[in-house]
């Protein structure tokens, strides 16, 4: 039957062939890398932690944001914490914002950083000076326009530390909206989290966010702290957990009082500026990893184009129809799952198109960037 088929046009058996074997590698990737994440199974018990934490916040000019989101991290319920503020050169009022704060709060510290040095870009340095400033050994990490999910959300993240576990990654939800470009953002989200997720539990960790994550101080020291990438804009999370974490010092943090939320980009244009600084972080990991990443992106293109190349010709369409249902309900199967796990809601049936958008947009991405940079944090 085979002989057959290919006699039939040698060239168009080939396709089916690609077909096939995207196909598998797909499956692969939903089933034992991203079903990791579909099928993971977290503690409901607190753990109860004694280990002090500090909290690590760099803004400039987030007055509003910390305003409003600040009283939330300091209000956590935690037994030993702090909450270090780097004001990074702010010009509004934040200055005046965080001595109020401070005469309220005793576990707030303020350290101001006024310049940069010049051969480091984006918010490592003023990050470095954080940390360095820290008076814990355990680091959690968010944004001034991040507030976490409950007043729960140090306790799930510190309780995951034991004497192994240096890293800990968690998720960065986004506000939820109806509109089609808060569903394709917070779709991308988790996209992106099935991935790095995925893959710490499957022992490569390669990535986390900085809305969300924590680490040893002893880990940033051990590493040089930003050193290996200081010429790079962005990256003072990805690019340091991409070389520091290991598949035996990393653990993730699901649950949904652990996650940190914070507003999505409002115009498609800066979500695509967006998007242009993780890809260029991204061309700086491991090979392995990029390997790994790489590998399901191209056989995502080929999968898809052989499809359409072979239900046009209308040749063995059965087969290829079959195909194409075996990937859909895989994929939708499993992306249901994670974002029941990740508590989001409201795009999986438009997944496959927002997945398509994303497949044709990020080519054209990648060569922006390659004609120009860009623009590093503010």
């Amino acid at each position: 039957m085979v002989q057959e088929i290919y006699a039939q046009n040698p060239l168009l058996f080939f396709t089916l062939l690609l077909l096939v074997l995207a196909t598998l590698v797909q499956l692969f990737y939903y089933w034992v890398v991203y079903g990791k994440v579909a099928f993971f199974k977290p503690k409901n018990e607190f753990v109860r932690s004694d280990q002090p934490v500090s909290v690590i916040v760099c803004a400039r000019d987030e007055y509003y944001n910390l305003q409003e989101n600040l009283p939330l991290l300091l209000n956590q319920d935690y037994s030993t914490f702090e909450v270090v503020v780097v004001n990074h050169g702010s010009e509004d009022e934040t200055n005046y914002l965080l001595r109020d704060l401070a005469d309220i709060h005793k576990n707030l510290k303020i350290v101001n950083v006024s310049q940069d040095l010049n051969f480091f870009t984006g918010k490592k340095f003023p990050l470095s000076i954080g940390i360095k400033s820290a008076s814990y050994e355990v680091l959690l990490f968010t944004d001034a326009d991040c507030k976490p999910s409950s007043n729960q959300w140090i306790r799930r993240m510190a309780a995951n530390f034991t004497e192994e576990t240096e890293i800990v990654i968690g998720y960065g939800a986004y506000n939820k909206s109806g509109s089609l470009l808060n569903l394709l953002i917070r779709f991308d989200t988790t996209r992106v989290a099935m991935n790095y997720l995925g893959f710490a539990r499957a022992g490569m960790p390669y990535m986390g966010v900085g809305r969300n994550m924590a680490y040893r101080k002893s880990l940033f020291f051990k590493q040089n702290g930003f050193i290996s990438h200081y010429r790079i804009q962005s990256g003072d999370d990805d690019l340091f957990i991409n070389k520091a974490a290991t598949a035996t010092n990393t653990r993730i943090e699901i649950q949904a009082e652990s996650h940190t939320i914070s507003a999505p980009k409002s115009t498609l244009d800066q979500w695509l500026r967006q998007k242009r600084r993780h890809l260029m972080t991204g061309g700086y990991y491991k090979p392995a990893h990029k390997l790994a990443l790489g590998l399901f992106a191209i056989t995502q293109v080929i999968f898809w184009a052989s499809a359409t190349v072979l239900l046009v010709m209308w040749y063995q369409p059965y087969i290829v129809i079959g195909m194409v249902i075996i990937r859909l309900f895989s994929q939708l199967l499993i992306t249901g799952k994670v974002m029941k796990k990740l508590s989001e809601k409201g795009f999986l049936f438009l997944a496959p198109l927002f997945e398509l958008f994303l497949m044709l947009v990020s080519p054209f991405l990648a060569f922006a960037n390659m004609l120009n940079k860009p623009v590093k944090w503010r």
